[in-house]
């Protein structure tokens, strides 16, 4: 199943995707292939600052995680 999405994009933007529409894919193929690309990156940030702000996780100094890995 799918959903129909209508979006406003600049002219700029509009015609970059119009030109790459002819030497590969059509422009659904790159508009989804760019949000799916988004959503994960988004989801990675997520996990990164969620493990950042963990505060019950600890905190290793340079020097024992060096040592730790035989450098």
């Amino acid at each position: 199943m799918s959903t129909a999405i209508s979006i406003r994009i600049p002219d700029e933007l509009a015609a970059k995707l119009r030109r790459s529409q002819k030497k590969l894919k059509g422009q659904v193929f790159h508009i989804q292939k760019a949000i799916e690309s988004y959503l994960s990156e988004l989801a990675d940030l997520q996990v990164a600052l969620d493990r950042l702000h963990d505060t019950t996780d600890p905190v290793i100094s340079l020097k024992d995680m060096r040592k730790d890995l035989g450098l």
